[in-house]
């Protein structure tokens, strides 16, 4: 007897459809899985053979052969469990084989029949749709996940004889739906907010033009200063992410297994701290079956580095795909991936090993070859992908006990999605997402500095010593300033402000 039911495996954050073609014919007993299986999917023979017994059906005493087809693609995870176990039931007899053919089944199977959630619900719904299922069966605990995607029926169940029981028309299931506008409306509700932050008004300023432009930003200070709470406030800012921005984070959570049952979709820009001693592999990505590092989990959000020169040189290093392409590439023997990697960089320093290098009421214990080797830990490669490096003072004591407080994070990001605006109707016809992403052919084209303004710019650069690296970043962040007002053309102001978010150009006094 031959019969077939349809899954989905995920490699990368890519859905691969896998069709289950189950034949039990005469011969010894057994159960072979062939079509690529690595170890997890092997091991689903006992699962699916206990699940079925416990739930008290037959299982059949013949020969049993699983093809999962195509056999050229790695087939890995849990989640093929309940498109085997229903090919089966359907080879015994129990199931109708017309019944199934509309349906996608995704479920890992527990020994007592339970049906347990899985990786990549999304991705696979998705992917579900485009060939052209109507109808997909997911764990329950999955349900509100798949429910995100519109044009398909989503079944959640919990357990192998709910299913059955479906399937033989012995009670009725209603598809689950899920209302995409309370969603995407919850991306306001429990931010941090910039209205908070007492003082250290030039560094807001500097990362409301680093939200507007896209640009990365490197802030150095002292200890206690607020870099790590100017980090964290900065996704509240940013303009909201679109319907389709949240479907791709979302699904590289989903893939990652980090997606909460209680929040089917990501509806907040993610904001990814990773500690100083997380490997190249844990930023980057990695493992014997690739899984999304934290560049990719901070696709469309932002990648905050603390205390940077402490990171290990090769991490920092592995950043500059992720910073100049938008996606990291992960090469295996026998896979290659590529995973989305496109976020805001935030890095913090000190100003040196004991971090109170420059500030009045602080005594520096650091000698000048120290607090070069401190700052030269960080490649060159690595600074050429920052555009905006800012100094972070102290807060005086006077501001720290005022009571007003400061702009709300609400206004400023107005003024952030005004701009952001803009520059969608700038780069309307090329592949660029932000001034921040500019090459030198696009400042010559949209960087039109204004009267007088060309001079002064040429004078700064000749006073400061500044490379032609610092030139081009000078005109993209002053490109952005002259956004966030509105202006068509580049003028002196805009330029002197964008100077001062060069700080790092401006050499040691030793």
């Amino acid at each position: 007897m031959l019969a077939r039911t349809y899954g989905s495996v995920v490699v990368g954050i890519t859905a691969f459809k896998v069709e289950a073609e189950l034949d039990v014919s005469a011969g010894l007993p057994g159960f072979n899985i062939v079509g690529l299986a690595e170890n997890a999917v092997k091991e689903s023979r006992e699962r699916v053979k206990a699940a079925i017994k416990n739930c008290g059906y037959r299982f059949p005493t013949q020969k049993i052969t699983a093809n999962l087809a195509p056999a050229d693609i790695k087939k890995e995870g849990t989640g093929l469990d309940l498109p085997i176990s229903m090919a089966i039931l359907c080879a015994s007899k129990v199931l109708n084989q017309e019944r199934l053919e509309d349906f996608l089944f995704v479920g890992e199977l527990s020994l007592d029949g339970a049906i347990r959630s899985s990786r990549g619900i999304l991705p696979i719904c998705l992917a579900a749709r485009k060939w052209g299922f109507k109808n997909i069966v997911v764990p329950e605990k999955n349900g509100k996940e798949a429910a995100v995607v519109e044009g398909i029926n989503i079944y959640p169940v919990s357990h192998l004889s709910q299913t059955v029981e479906f399937f033989r028309g012995e009670i009725g299931l209603s598809p689950i739906q899920s209302s995409l506008k309370e969603l995407l409306d919850a991306q306001e509700n429990g931010q941090e907010d910039f209205a908070d932050i007492s003082g250290q008004e030039s560094a807001k300023r500097a990362l409301e033009v680093a939200a507007a432009g896209g640009h990365n930003v490197l802030m150095t200070g002292p200890p206690g200063s607020g870099k790590t709470m100017l980090a964290r406030r900065l996704p509240s800012i940013l303009p909201p992410l679109t319907f389709d921005e949240a479907l791709e984070t979302t699904s590289i959570y989903s893939v990652a297994g980090l997606l909460h049952e209680n929040t089917p979709l990501v509806v907040k820009r993610p904001f990814c701290a990773p500690h100083h001693t997380i490997s190249d592999a844990g930023i980057i990505g990695g493992g014997t079956y690739p899984r999304p590092g934290q560049v990719s989990l901070a696709h469309n959000g932002v990648l905050f580095l603390d205390e940077l020169p402490e990171f290990k040189r090769h991490v920092l290093d592995s950043l500059r795909q992720p910073l100049e392409d938008g996606f990291v590439t992960i090469s295996r023997a026998a896979i290659s991936l590529r995973f989305p990697s496109r976020f805001t960089l935030v890095a913090a320093q000190n100003p040196c090993p004991c971090g109170f290098f420059g500030q009045e009421n602080q005594t520096c214990t650091c000698t000048p070859s120290q607090i070069h080797r401190y700052r030269t830990r960080v490649s060159g490669p690595l600074l050429d992908r920052i555009d905006i490096h800012i100094d972070v003072p102290a807060v005086p004591l006077e501001e720290l006990t005022e009571k007003r407080r400061g702009e709300p994070s609400s206004t400023i990001k107005k003024r952030v999605v005004a701009a952001r605006r803009i520059q969608q109707e700038r780069f309307a016809e090329l592949p660029l997402f932000s001034n921040a992403q500019m090459s030198v052919k696009e400042i010559d084209k949209f960087c039109v500095l204004g009267k007088g303004c060309k001079g002064f710019l040429e004078k700064i650069c000749s006073k400061l010593s500044l490379s032609a690296r610092a030139y081009h970043r000078i005109l993209k962040i002053a490109r952005t300033i002259a956004d966030l007002e509105g202006k068509t053309t580049i003028e002196t102001g805009h330029v002197a402000e964008a100077v001062q978010y060069r700080s790092l150009d401006r050499k040691l006094p030793f």
